[in-house]
């Protein structure tokens, strides 16, 4: 079995970033990563995302708020860093504190700085098919860690088992993209294990420790194991259990050293890639293309009605 570590795909992507940074003539791409509290889990990853960001050449700001930030007070400084045009791209930490509105953060960040892929532009994106909007760093770092070990995806039987619009419904998409036949497995699929038997590529995204085994790989089946979770020895663990993997499955990632490893080295390429781009996809262009377009379709109704 081939152990698919992440930071093998993480050291391709970093060469796609640098190539990308040294067409912007000295420019340096910088992120805002915005922080509401003080969470262990949202301390340790801002720390990793600075640290990516800045071995890829670009730079990360922290903008960090305390836990009881009132939400008007919050979305006044996150427009402010919305609007900002030194900011390039923004990290938002989520969930956000219960009396924040998270839809509301959502709908606001501009869909050419918004590096997670949350915003209704760039999920619709995603959903469509299109080239240029931002999917989820997670669900995107699947699909880098299939191309980077050249493990084929066309044509192959996908099953993804979560449907959390983090990782299971826009990695779904992201597999159709490639050609793969996709079929998405949750809490009510009935006999999961014979739905994931039929997978040439398993994908682990349920969010629950050692939720799947070796049972539920076929024969030379490739694992991919998004999970993140922490064991009963605190010790972090993934969606599938380890043991006896090795006898079943062609290839699989490791928890930890896997997937996550990924993620944030997607999140830089986003940067990169948001910084390249003209942003003639913002939602601004959307709305001035549509009502272009409506004017101009009424204009020639006018003209008939003569």
């Amino acid at each position: 079995m081939i152990t698919l570590k992440g930071a093998e795909v993480s050291a391709k992507i970093k060469e796609q970033v640098l190539s990308m940074n040294q067409e912007l003539n000295g420019y340096v791409p910088t992120a805002a990563i915005v922080r509401i509290g003080e969470r262990p889990d949202d301390l340790s990853y801002e720390r990793n995302v600075m640290k990516r960001i800045a071995a890829y050449g670009m730079e990360a700001k922290s903008f960090a708020y305390p836990a009881d930030i009132s939400e008007e007070e919050f979305f006044a400084e996150f427009q402010k860093i919305n609007d900002d045009e030194t900011i390039d791209g923004i990290l938002l930490f989520r969930p956000l504190p219960k009396h924040i509105n998270e839809k509301r953060a959502e709908a606001m960040i501009r869909p050419e700085k918004d590096l997670d892929g949350i915003c209704a532009v760039n999920t619709a994106k995603v959903f469509a098919g299109e080239k240029d909007g931002f999917a989820p760093c997670t669900a995107e770092a699947v699909i880098e860690v299939l191309k980077a070990f050249d493990l084929p995806i066309v044509g192959k039987r996908a099953v993804i088992v979560g449907r959390s619009m983090v990782v299971g419904r826009p990695l779904s998409m992201l597999m159709l993209k490639e050609n793969a036949t996709v079929t998405i497995c949750h809490t009510k699929t009935e006999d999961l294990k014979a739905v994931c038997q039929e997978a040439d590529i398993l994908v682990a995204a349920a969010g629950k420790a050692k939720m799947l085994d070796a049972s539920f790989l076929k024969e030379g089946a490739v694992l991919i194991d998004v999970g993140i979770n922490v064991d009963e020895n605190g010790k972090l663990c993934g969606d599938v259990l380890w043991d006896g993997l090795e006898e079943k499955a062609s290839a699989a990632t490791p928890v930890p050293g896997g997937v996550g490893a990924v993620t944030t080295a997607v999140l830089a390429k986003h940067l990169a890639q948001d910084r390249k781009s003209t942003r003639l996809n913002s939602s601004h262009g959307y709305i001035s293309y549509a009502v272009f377009c409506l004017k101009k379709k009424k204009k020639k109704k006018k003209g008939r009605a003569r």
